[in-house]
């Protein structure tokens, strides 16, 4: 059963994220939450969490903070039906506390319904610095659509959310910093099929472009995947406009994508390519590419100085 931590008490969202409200400051006079130490195998993942927990040099700095602080912001529980309790604030900590050698995670446990969780779960993560495009892309479908299932109305809205003269993907851009048309932008590319996601992931397609692609249906897109490998080339936003022109308004044919993904870049006459499947022969799976980036230029000055001895002493 879980242990009670009488000593730290926390009212509200605000109080963990930061900021100390009216409603804050009446929610401690009527009976503030505890924190309570839970077994870390009675905890589970958020369901569909679209935010990736890395093993990577953050990962292991948060790990080494645990080891030496412990958990300095409690995490954000709710109780299971099947038994247990799901993680809607808290995965990484979680992660990391696991890889610590921790047993337990001190949690605050509340009672939140679907579409509630899911708003606290994105606005939680969305607070980080770094984040993918898929990541933000899934939780800002995630969240718009726990935003509208609340208010009660259809995904196609026309007319403005009860309280408020602000729609609903309004609503979630403003809460996150961002203009309505980006938001929307960004959940377009939920539309994505796995593999060019992955690419705009690893930077490898621009962010615009991939926007543009997000039009084609699923056969178009793995058409432009045979292109892609036709042509050893990545489609630039002028080209990706024009392969959605053609796919959405009159359909279009592999041997059309390949054409327009055979033409040259001005981009391309000074790039050199390297296909991701390549360098990550050569990486461990928890490099990202830009630290991949930063290893290949290090090696490659390394690579210049030797040449540069070499040339002297000849």
């Amino acid at each position: 059963m879980p242990k009670l931590r009488g000593n730290i008490q926390l009212s509200s969202y605000d109080d963990i994220f930061g900021g100390t409200t009216a409603s804050s400051a009446q929610s401690l006079e009527e009976g503030a939450e505890q924190v309570q130490d839970i077994p870390i195998s009675n905890l589970h993942p958020f369901k569909d969490h679209p935010f990736k927990v890395v093993d990577d040099e953050a990962m292991d700095k948060t790990v080494e903070s645990i080891k030496e602080f412990g958990v300095l912001t409690p995490a954000i529980v709710r109780p299971r039906d099947e038994g247990g309790y799901e993680i809607v604030s808290g995965n990484r900590r979680c992660h990391a506390s696991k890889i610590a050698g921790k047993e337990t995670l001190q949690c605050i446990v509340r009672d939140l319904d679907d579409d509630s969780a899911v708003i606290l779960m994105v606005d939680a993560n969305l607070q980080r610095e770094e984040l993918l495009p898929s990541e933000k892309a899934k939780a800002f479908k995630m969240k718009l659509d726990a935003v509208r299932r609340k208010a009660g109305r259809p995904a196609k809205e026309n007319s403005c959310q009860i309280g408020t003269h602000l729609r609903s993907d309004q609503i979630v851009a403003q809460e996150a910093g961002e203009s309505a048309r980006q938001v929307q932008r960004y959940i377009s590319l939920t539309n994505l099929i796995p593999e060019i996601l992955d690419m705009v992931d690893n930077r490898q397609i621009g962010f615009n472009p991939a926007v543009e692609l997000s039009y084609l249906d699923e056969s178009q897109q793995r058409q432009l995947l045979e292109a892609m490998d036709f042509s050893q080339s990545i489609p630039s936003l002028s080209q990706a406009q024009r392969i959605k022109k053609l796919a959405v308004d009159e359909g279009i044919t592999q041997e059309t994508m390949n054409v327009i993904m055979s033409e040259e870049k001005k981009s391309d006459v000074d790039r050199v390519t390297i296909k991701n499947d390549v360098l990550r022969k050569y990486f461990p799976k928890s490099y990202t590419p830009k630290q991949m980036e930063e290893t290949i230029v290090k090696l490659l000055e390394q690579w210049q100085k030797k040449r540069t001895r070499e040339q002297n002493l000849s």
